[in-house]
C-alpha cells in the first residue's frame, strides 16, 4: 500500500480537489483506495458521502486499534473500492502544534494495522491523506505515516513561499520521524493557461523547484465544482472540461504508483534500524536556500 499525503500550508488552493481527483483516477483504474479526511472542514468526507459511522478519525488518532478502525471506515457513495476514514469537525481540537511525542505515530500505526489485516477482503493499494492547510499535529501525523507527499499550490504571488514552507515541513519530518518520506512533486491547481500572470507564476515555481513541479497543472474548470456538488468522481462527469481534468489526475496517479517506495513501513520496532537514503537536499538541492 502506497500512502500519499496531499498537503498545502495555504488555504483555498484546492487541496481536497486534488485528493479527490486522485481517488477518482484510482477508481477508474480499479485501484482499491482509502481516503483519510484529516481536514476538520470534512469536505472530502462530504463529497465521498459514506454512510453514518459511530466513530471517526478523531477516535482512530486517539486509539489506533482495529476495532476503532472498523467503526470509523465506510464505503463511499462512489464505489465499494473507495473507502473513507471519515473526518469530523472535532479534529480541530487535535490540531494543536504542541509537543509531538508518540502521538504523531498513531495514524501510521492504524495504517500498518490495515495493511496487516485488511478490512472487508482485498487490501488497499493506495491511501490518500487529505491534510488541513496548517502544520499542526494532523498534517505532521500524515507526513509521519506517508511514503510520499504531494504539495498543492496555485499560480499566485504567494505560491513559491507556500510551496517552500511545505517542502521544509517535509524535510523536517523526514529528518526527525520518517526517513522514507519523499516529496512526490508540486502540482499547480486552478490554472488558466492563457493568463500571463499564471504563466509567470508557474515559471517562477519551476525556477525555484525545477522538476518537482509537475509538467501539467489542473485547469480552472467549473466541472470540478459541479462534480463535487453531485458527489460524483470527476472521471464520471460528462463534460469536455472534466475529461481534460481527468487526464491530469491519471498522470498524477501514475506517478504515485510508479514510486518505488510503495511498501508499508512505518513505525519501527524497537530493534529495527531506520534506513535513510539521502536527504531532501539530494532531491531539491537549492530549495532551502530560496524564499
Amino acid at each position: 500500500m502506497h500512502t500519499v499525503a496531499v498537503l498545502s500550508l495555504k488555504g483555498g488552493v484546492g487541496k481536497t480537489t486534488v485528493a479527490l481527483g486522485i481517488a477518482s483516477a484510482a477508481l477508474r483504474r480499479g485501484t482499491r483506495t482509502l481516503v483519510a479526511d484529516l481536514d476538520p472542514q470534512g469536505n472530502a468526507t462530504s463529497t465521498l458521502d459514506p454512510p453514518y459511522t459511530d466513530a471517526s478519525l478523531v477516535d482512530v488518532l486517539e486509539t489506533p486499534h482495529r476495532a476503532v478502525l472498523e467503526r470509523a471506515i465506510a464505503a463511499s457513495v462512489w464505489s465499494d473500492d473507495i473507502d473513507v476514514l471519515v473526518g469530523s469537525e472535532e479534529l480541530e481540537a487535535l490540531n494543536e502544534p504542541g509537543p509531538d511525542g508518540r502521538r504523531l505515530e498513531n495514524l501510521s500505526r492504524a495504517l500498518d494495522e490495515l495493511h496487516r489485516l485488511p478490512l472487508r477482503g482485498e487490501p488497499y493499494e493506495l491511501a490518500i491523506l487529505d491534510c488541513p492547510p496548517s502544520l499542526g499535529r494532523l498534517t505532521k501525523s500524515a507526513l509521519v505515516a506517508a511514503d510520499s507527499a504531494l504539495i498543492v499550490t496555485e499560480p499566485t504571488m504567494y505560491a513559491v513561499a507556500g510551496a517552500q514552507r511545505a517542502l521544509e515541513a517535509i524535510e523536517k519530518i523526514r529528518d526527525e520521524h520518517n526517513p522514507g518520506l519523499r516529496p512526490l512533486g508540486v502540482i499547480v491547481n486552478k490554472l488558466r493557461p492563457r493568463s500571463y500572470e499564471h504563466q509567470f507564476r508557474v515559471a517562477e515555481l519551476r525556477e525555484s523547484f525545477g522538476s518537482l513541479v509537475m509538467p501539467t497543472g489542473i485547469p480552472d474548470r467549473l466541472a470540478i465544482q459541479q462534480a463535487q456538488g453531485a458527489c460524483s468522481p470527476i472521471h464520471e462527469w460528462n463534460s469536455p472540461g472534466a475529461q481534460e481534468i481527468a487526464l491530469t489526475f491519471n498522470m498524477v496517479l501514475a506517478k504515485i504508483l510508479r514510486s518505488n517506495r510503495a511498501g508499508r513501513h512505518r513505525v519501527n520496532e524497537p530493534d529495527e534500524p531506520e534506513q535513510a537514503s539521502g536527504t531532501l537536499h539530494d532531491v531539491l538541492p537549492n530549495a532551502s536556500q530560496k524564499t
